[in-house]
C-alpha cells in the first residue's frame, strides 16, 4: 500500500462523497445519470444495515480518494458469506496509484479475518477491460457463471 494513503471502514460523515463518487462512476461506466436522492437515500442504508454492507475507503492527506462497498452473499454449497466487492470508485487524478490495490488487499484481509467468509466476488461491465486486468493482476479468476436479472422497480 503506498505510504501516503490510509484505509478505514467508512462513516455516516462520509455519506456525500459517497453518494458523489457512485453518481461519477454510473456516469462513467455505464452512461447513466443517477437520481440524487435515490443515491443518497441508498448510501445512508449502508449505515442502517451494517450487518449487510460496509463502506471501506481509501483516504491521502486526510481526503478519500477510492471508495468500494462491500454487501454479503450467503452461500448453503460452502456454508459461507461471499463478500460481494461493489461501487468501486477511484477519483481519476488518483487512478494508477495503487489505490484499488489497497482497497482490494484491505478487504481481503478484513474476509480472512472474519469468520464465516469463504470468497470474494465482483462483477464488471464486458468492456471495463483496464478493470478486468486490475481484477486478475489481484488473483481474482472469471468463473462460470453469467449474471441475470430482472429489474423490479
Amino acid at each position: 500500500m503506498p505510504d501516503d494513503l490510509t484505509l478505514r471502514r467508512a462513516t455516516t460523515n462520509d455519506a456525500e462523497t459517497l453518494v458523489r463518487f457512485n453518481e461519477a462512476m454510473a456516469e462513467e461506466t455505464e452512461d447513466k445519470t443517477l437520481d440524487p436522492d435515490t443515491v443518497r437515500a441508498g448510501v445512508r442504508a449502508v449505515f442502517d444495515k451494517p450487518e449487510q454492507a460496509f463502506y471501506l475507503v481509501a483516504e491521502r492527506d486526510e481526503a478519500i480518494v477510492g471508495s468500494l462497498m462491500i454487501t454479503t452473499e450467503w452461500s448453503d454449497w460452502r456454508n459461507g458469506d461471499f463478500w460481494w466487492i461493489q461501487s468501486v470508485y477511484v477519483r481519476p487524478e488518483d487512478r494508477r496509484e495503487g489505490v484499488y490495490t489497497a482497497l482490494h488487499r484491505g478487504v481481503r484481509r478484513r474476509a480472512r479475518e472474519t469468520p464465516g467468509v469463504c470468497g470474494l466476488r465482483l462483477y464488471v461491465e464486458r468492456d471495463n477491460t483496464a478493470a478486468q486486468e486490475a481484477y486478475e493482476e489481484l488473483g481474482m479468476t472469471e468463473p462460470p457463471y453469467r449474471m441475470y436479472e430482472e429489474m423490479l422497480r
